[in-house]
C-alpha cells in the first residue's frame, strides 16, 4: 500500500508540474494508458493522481471524452492577481530582514538576466516569465509565516496558468518592471522597514496587473 501511494504521489507531482508549467495545456487529454507508459507505472497510480488533480480543479472529466486538463477561466484573473499582489507584498515585507546577502546577490543576478532579455533584439517572453517567477519566489522564500507562503503559492500557480495561456509580456513594459525590481532590492539592502517594502512590492505587482489588462484590451 505504501509503495502504491508513493507511485501515485510521484505521478501526481509530475502531472501537476506539467500542467502548471504548460507541458500539458488546457484541453490536453489525459489518457491512462499513455501516461502509464510515460511514467513507467500501471494505470492505477495514474488514475489516483488524476482524481487528486480533479479535486484541485486542474483536471476535469467530460462524458465520452474522459479526463483532460481544465480550460482556463480568465474572468477571475484580475481578482486572483490582486490577491497575489497583497500576499506577495506581505511575504516580501516579512522576508526582507531574513534574506541573506547571498540570496540578495542571487536576486540581483536573476534581475540582470531579465534586463538582458528586455534589451535583446528578440524578446523571449517565456524565459522572462520563468525568471520573473524565480525572482519573486526567492524574495518571498525567507518569509517566516508559512501560512502566507502556502496561500501565496496557490494563488501564484493560478495566475501563472491564466497568464501563460491568455496574457503575454512585452519588452517595453517589462523593462520598467526590471527597474522596479532593482529599487525593491535597494530598499531591502538599505534596511527599509517591512511596511515600506510591503507597500512597494504590492504596488509593483498591481502595476503589472494594470499592464496585463492594458495589453489584453489592445
Amino acid at each position: 500500500m505504501t509503495v502504491q501511494m508513493s507511485k501515485s504521489s510521484a505521478v501526481y507531482e509530475e502531472l501537476r508540474d506539467g500542467i502548471v508549467n504548460g507541458r500539458y495545456s488546457p484541453g490536453y487529454r489525459l489518457t491512462l494508458s499513455t501516461l502509464a507508459r510515460e511514467f513507467g507505472v500501471s494505470t492505477v497510480p495514474v488514475r489516483e493522481a488524476i482524481r487528486w488533480l480533479q479535486a484541485e480543479g486542474l483536471v476535469e472529466y467530460t462524458h465520452n471524452v474522459g479526463a483532460q486538463v481544465s480550460q482556463i477561466d480568465i474572468s477571475g484573473y484580475a481578482e486572483s492577481f490582486a490577491t497575489l499582489a497583497y500576499l506577495e507584498g506581505v511575504a516580501t515585507g516579512l522576508a526582507a530582514k531574513e534574506l541573506s546577502a547571498d540570496q540578495i546577490a542571487r536576486a540581483r543576478g536573476i534581475n540582470a538576466e531579465m534586463r538582458y532579455l528586455v534589451q535583446a533584439n528578440q524578446f523571449d517572453a517565456a524565459a522572462y516569465r520563468r525568471l520573473n517567477g524565480k525572482f519573486h519566489s526567492l524574495l518571498c522564500s525567507a518569509c517566516p509565516n508559512t501560512r502566507v507562503l502556502t496561500l501565496l503559492t496557490a494563488e501564484a500557480e493560478r495566475v501563472t496558468l491564466i497568464r501563460r495561456s491568455s496574457f503575454s509580456f512585452d519588452s517595453k513594459r517589462s523593462s520598467a518592471s526590471v527597474e522596479q525590481h532593482s529599487h525593491l532590492l535597494d530598499l531591502i539592502e538599505s534596511g527599509a522597514d517591512a511596511e515600506t517594502i510591503e507597500a512597494y512590492a504590492r504596488q509593483h505587482k498591481l502595476a503589472s496587473l494594470e499592464r496585463s489588462l492594458h495589453i489584453a484590451a489592445t
